[in-house]
């Protein structure tokens, strides 16, 4: 291992999203943004390691997540039958962030990050955003940050929401995003949350705590617009469903 850290930083858009840390039995939650067991279980999967393997070097990794596109909390009724006995199962609910857009970055020493990145942009199992039901919409892997840490590396990133997230905010050259990231030692009061994995093993699955603190970092505003300027309104091009089966 190098002495050298580096930075690498993820999209995690979709769909449908859920990042639960404290789900039981048939009501299952979602925070309001990725916690870090689902971004470290994400990268481990990629990595093609087992659910029994060893994931310590991942935790320790220091971890953010920017709210690029918070999207909106809905809830799914989902109903089940037993397979052999037919009979009704209890009925669960689902939670689930809808339409959101995160930035998450991961820092560590240089070259676990460049083994991580290898393999996020060709991953041994799918990834997905929280739940399996739950695959992204758009490439996962934006770069690796060589220098300016982990905070540097959050304010340089551009703003990865959507077009038209962009345009209700075009007055605005400037935006502020909100940050949540681990809070190191020493460095004051924080929030405690139980998402730091400990093993995945299906048999015996164990999170530890981590302290966290909010604090928000400005991005430009690539739709922003000078006052007394106009724009054509946007148009969504236009989707075919059954294009790609026409060949």
């Amino acid at each position: 291992m190098s002495a050298v850290t580096s930075v690498m930083t993820l999209r995690l858009a979709g769909p449908f999203q859920s990042w639960g840390s404290s789900s039981r039995f048939a009501r299952r939650t979602t925070e309001r943004a990725p916690t870090k067991s689902g971004v470290v279980g994400l990268l481990a999967a990629a990595q093609g390691r087992d659910r029994s393997a060893d994931v310590a070097d991942l935790a320790a990794l220091r971890f953010a997540v920017r709210l690029d596109q918070p999207g909106t909390r809905v809830r799914d009724y989902q109903t089940a039958h037993h397979a052999d006995t037919d009979k009704s199962m209890p009925v669960s609910e689902r939670f689930y962030l809808s339409d959101a857009v995160f930035v998450a970055a991961v820092e560590g020493d240089a070259d676990l990050i460049d083994a991580l990145h290898t393999a996020v942009r060709s991953p041994v199992y799918l990834p997905f955003l929280g739940r399996r039901s739950c695959p992204p919409s758009r490439p996962l892997d934006l770069r690796v940050h060589r220098t300016g840490g982990l905070w540097r590396a959050l304010e340089t990133e551009p703003w990865q929401a959507s077009t038209w997230v962009q345009r209700r905010r075009e007055h605005e050259h400037r935006v502020e995003l909100e940050v949540i990231a681990d809070l190191p030692a020493g460095e004051g009061p924080g929030e405690s949350v139980r998402d730091r994995p400990i093993s995945f093993d299906p048999r015996h699955r164990r999170y530890g705590l981590r302290t966290v603190r909010s604090r928000a970092v400005t991005v430009p505003n690539p739709q922003g617009k000078s006052p007394g300027t106009s724009r054509r309104a946007f148009v969504p091009p236009k989707h075919d469903p059954m294009g790609p089966l026409e060949d």
